[in-house]
């Protein structure tokens, strides 16, 4: 963290002190919040052969959200979290599936508005899921005065 504030002195700091109070327990409970999310992504995909719009949706902002951990990689000129596992199964699982689809017949077109809509849906599922692992991991925090 202290590279990332030197590198990028133009954040705001409550955005550094946020980042810093994420804990482990509500990183990976998030995590899971997320999973839940690109597991009925999945489910959906699966119950309609791959047309679901949702499943597509999700698709392409995991894609994408690959791509921007390696733009990251590379902007800080090293390792970044999620950079590896980006590079050796997410960008090629989604241009695989996205190669399946469009063999079936099934991908929709691509729209300048998908490259948009895409991230920003993967943006506010990332927000939301930080947002009830907050809420979650608050709630399993011992209190330090009974009845407070």
């Amino acid at each position: 963290m202290p590279e990332l504030r030197e590198r990028l002195p133009r954040v705001p700091d409550r955005v550094w002190r946020r980042l810093e109070s994420i804990g482990r327990t509500e990183f990976t409970t998030a995590v899971a919040v997320m999973a839940c999310v690109v597991g009925a992504a999945a489910a959906d995909g699966y119950r309609t052969g791959g047309h679901s719009a949702f499943y597509q949706g999700a698709l392409n902002g995991f894609g994408l959200h690959g791509v921007a951990h390696l733009a990251q990689a590379a902007a800080y000129r090293g390792y970044t979290p999620g950079s590896v596992t980006s590079a050796l199964v997410v960008v090629p699982f989604t241009l695989w599936t996205r190669g399946r689809l469009r063999r079936a017949g099934v991908l929709r077109p691509s729209r300048p508005r998908d490259a948009v809509q895409g991230p920003a849906l993967a943006a506010a599922a990332t927000v939301a899921s930080h947002h009830v692992a907050r809420r979650a991991v608050a709630r399993t925090r011992p209190r330090m005065c009974p009845g407070s």
